[in-house]
């Protein structure tokens, strides 16, 4: 595989079982064929059926998670996001999810990577994470989640998503990222992480 230039690419998957996604026809799919791999050629006319963020608040050699309560991923932790609405920025998104999930306003948002999740039921999720240096207000449970303060060096993987642990640790080096999944519910099957060499902002 050819790498733009000054990125490399990463692939350590590792087991994992259950099953928790909106179920969709692959035939809704805009009529464009599903990737089956990580491989480029498969990914060309891809379309995800979401756009989405993720937004991790890093302060004090902590990073602020939560315990999603419903929705994708239901039960595991994870950083607040969701779903970018009509007219909405993917910066905008990634404050206002935050701010529903957990009552607090993200200060310093920084773009840390983008990750495009294909499901083998047909669903694609694309998803742009963002960095916060701090916060306003005070970290609240909601309906939606569960606030969940986490040591650096005692990030709790084994609860959440099981691409996390491959690019949690680049977004925490300020070092931009891009990845490609293939998940069987929550289980990954393939993938592939590009990491720029250098570190970003």
């Amino acid at each position: 595989m050819i790498l733009p230039r000054n990125k490399c690419a990463v692939s350590i998957p590792t087991p994992m079982t259950g099953s928790q996604q909106p179920q969709v026809d692959p035939a809704t799919n805009n009529g464009r064929p599903i990737p089956t791999t990580v491989a480029p050629d498969h990914w060309h006319q891809w379309q995800a059926t979401h756009r989405a963020t993720l937004c991790f608040v890093i302060k004090d050699e902590r990073v602020l998670l939560i315990r999603k309560k419903r929705g994708l991923g239901a039960g595991k932790i994870n950083g607040p996001g969701g779903k970018v609405e009509p007219g909405e920025s993917l910066e905008e998104c990634a404050a206002r999810e935050t701010r529903e999930e957990l009552l607090i306003e993200p200060l310093g948002l920084a773009r840390a990577g983008r990750l495009k999740f294909q499901f083998t039921d047909g669903y694609g999720i694309d998803v742009t994470v963002y960095r916060a240096s701090d916060f306003s207000g005070t970290p609240t449970e909601t309906d939606e989640a569960v606030p969940i303060w986490s040591d650096l060096d005692t990030i709790p993987f084994e609860e959440m998503w099981q691409d996390d642990e491959l690019w949690f640790p680049f977004m925490l080096a300020h070092r931009p990222f891009e990845g490609r999944f293939i998940f069987d519910g929550d289980r990954m099957v393939d993938h592939v992480l590009e990491i720029a060499m250098e570190a970003g902002s």
